[in-house]
């Protein structure tokens, strides 16, 4: 186990500057398998998927060169032979946004049938397979692996997503820029990190229409060239900072080069008694005396926090809320309709004293305000829950253990840096 040790119950104050978005970071590292120019992405993260990836593609026989001190990364994939074999990565589930690039370049990639990520849900590949056929690829089974082949029939296509999948929409994207013609997506995810993806592409000579919208038109204009790209600050880490200073008492400025994306996070802030405020590219908030939960007007129905593909609250960072709410006085409904295994971890909170209900697999309610006691807790492998687990933890005067707290090192490099930073006593154990 890798375990966290805190020891809490100080308020935490200071300025942050965040890392770039993993969800971002991974999609724009499988795009540049479209392309034989050399790229140059910068404030790249060094996180394990990153690593992962950067393994594959060195094992591909790209040139890569990363600079882990400057976070500068250098591809060149000119050199991948055409006779490479293409067996992607298992222990994350970005290695399928890399079929449509290598499809392309290959004309065929193996996946695992088991690829593995944080352990939310059920989360189908079907989709995927959908959009790989409909521009025209093959897609089978050999054994544990699902195999894909390009068939030389790709054309543009409309596809109408049944669900607004991100990176269901990333992977039509991608396949989108192997054909000729316009392709669109309807019910398309408009996540910022999506938005970024398609930045990048249209650096690269990319035309998309509608990126941020449920409408997405994408046409290849001739080969794509090379980028110099910098990836912008993770708005999931962003908000984890504030809320730590809202559970924590504390005062915390974080580095935002988008504020416009906050308008929902900062009203969800306020639900629980506080304000967000954006100024100068930084965004700060300063804890009130004592975390409030808002009173609906409509006096029979609890406040709630509903979270669902963007433009909702994204349901990553439903866990830091629900933190905020065992420790805000008064009732709070957290609705994630995405997931059905992103709550079963409430159990854990128990251990500290917190008072919560689970209504079903998608529904909890916390009642906050209750006093909370120092405790062992164990997180499941979802990053933003070991987060708030220690979030809840650093609230609490005595010394706690978030055990297998290990998924947090998969999002963000040096959070734990940033945490002691701030005036936190933490530290990894054995």
């Amino acid at each position: 186990m890798t375990a966290l040790l805190v020891r809490g119950g100080r308020p935490l104050a200071g300025r942050i500057e965040p890392s770039a978005n993993k969800n971002a970071v991974l999609p724009v590292l499988c795009a540049t398998l479209l392309t034989d120019a050399p790229i140059t992405l910068r404030n790249v993260p060094e996180i394990t998927d990153v690593t992962r990836i950067v393994g594959f593609f060195q094992e591909l026989g790209s040139k890569v060169e990363w600079d882990k001190a400057t976070k500068r990364l250098e591809i060149d994939h000119s050199a991948i032979p055409a006779n490479a074999g293409a067996t992607l990565p298992q222990a994350m589930r970005a290695s399928i946004m890399m079929i449509p690039g290598l499809l392309a370049r290959l004309g065929e990639a193996r996946l695992e049938h088991e690829v593995k990520g944080c352990t939310l849900g059920a989360r189908e590949i079907d989709p995927h397979v959908a959009v790989f056929r409909a521009f025209g690829a093959d897609v089978g089974q050999a054994g544990h692996q699902i195999v894909f082949r390009a068939t030389g029939r790709g054309q543009a296509t409309r596809m109408w997503l049944e669900y607004a999948s991100v990176t269901t929409t990333e992977n039509f994207i991608l396949s989108a820029l192997t054909v000729s013609g316009t392709s669109q997506i309807v019910n398309a995810a408009c996540e910022p990190h999506v938005q970024e993806m398609c930045t990048f592409l249209e650096l690269c000579g990319a035309r998309i229409d509608g990126k941020g919208t449920s409408m997405v038109t994408v046409e290849r204009v001739g080969e794509l060239g090379g980028a110099d790209y910098s990836f912008t600050e993770d708005f999931h880490e962003i908000a984890t900072f504030l809320a730590l200073a809202a559970v924590t008492g504390g005062d915390i400025a974080v580095r935002n080069a988008h504020p416009e994306h906050f308008m929902l996070i900062d009203r969800t802030f306020s639900k629980f008694g506080a304000e967000v405020r954006h100024e100068d590219g930084w965004s700060r908030l300063k804890a009130p005396a004592e975390l409030t939960v808002e009173e609906n007007f409509t006096s029979h129905l609890i406040t709630k926090v509903e979270a669902a593909p963007w433009p909702y609250i994204p349901a990553d960072l439903l866990p830091i809320f629900i933190a905020l709410g065992v420790k805000a006085k008064g009732q709070m409904m957290f609705w994630n309709k995405v997931y059905e295994g992103g709550l079963t971890w409430h159990t854990e909170l128990s251990l500290f004293g917190a008072h919560t209900l689970l209504c079903d697999p998608h529904r909890l309610i916390t009642f906050g305000g209750d006093r909370l006691a120092p405790a062992t807790v164990t997180s499941p492998y979802i990053i933003r829950v070991a987060i708030a687990l220690l979030m809840t933890a650093s609230s609490i005067d005595g010394e706690s253990t978030i055990l297998d707290a290990d998924p947090i090192r998969r999002a963000h490099p040096g959070f734990i840096d940033n945490f002691v930073s701030l005036g936190a006593e933490v530290r990894w154990g054995d």
